[in-house]
């Protein structure tokens, strides 16, 4: 169906809202509608040979193109190479075959699992100026089996891993080790050159 009249037929458990509006629990999409799941509410669109499960708390729009995620996550199932896009970043799969990924939009930034084949992860920047400015955009591809997390407003120009502190960062910068050395200094010169009056019978200490 979704070849023909690019449709799709949504499967709904729970709470889940059509364009704001509640749903049965089967119904029509069309293009440019906005499917939103309650908490402890799942949702499921299934279209040209592909299928992509709802989680959740999860706001996607779907178009005959692909699916719009605006927040939350979803799993996609796909033979047709169904696309989905969030913020400046759009995830693709490399083959026209099988393909079986996880996307997630949580608090700015979107995280891609591949779990079937391999997808590619295309950004652009949010800046119109920088992105007529460059030819292309950056992809990368995320290997079946392997997890990749990025911003969702695209600055940098590479997906990279969610990044990790490292230790003893504070302790070696040379900002902290020169106060930490400026305190040394103060109490030794307080030490040596004002020390404590001495107590002794003949003239105590007043407190």
């Amino acid at each position: 169906m979704g070849d023909d009249t690019g449709a799709a037929i949504l499967r709904s458990s729970g709470v889940v809202l059509l364009n704001g509006n509640p749903v049965p629990s089967t119904s029509t999409l069309l293009s440019g509608d906005m499917v939103e799941t309650q908490k402890q509410s799942l949702a499921r669109i299934e279209f040209s040979g592909s299928a992509a499960d709802i989680s959740a708390e999860t706001m996607v729009r779907f178009t005959p193109d692909g699916l719009i995620l605006e927040h939350g996550s979803l799993s996609v199932n796909t033979s047709r190479g169904l696309k989905v896009r969030a913020g400046c970043v759009t995830v693709t799969p490399v083959q026209i075959e099988w393909t079986h990924y996880e996307v997630s939009d949580v608090d700015g930034r979107v995280t891609v699992s591949a779990l079937k084949d391999d997808v590619y992860v295309e950004s652009r920047s949010a800046n119109p100026q920088q992105a007529r400015q460059s030819a292309r955009s950056d992809r990368v591809i995320v290997r079946e089996g392997e997890q990749k997390s990025r911003e969702e407003k695209c600055g940098g120009t590479v997906l990279r891993e969610t990044p990790v502190a490292g230790r003893g960062a504070l302790m070696n910068s040379p900002y902290v080790q020169g106060a930490g050395l400026g305190v040394i200094v103060g109490v030794a010169c307080w030490v040596f050159c004002f020390p404590p009056p001495s107590i002794s019978p003949d003239s105590p200490d007043r407190p």
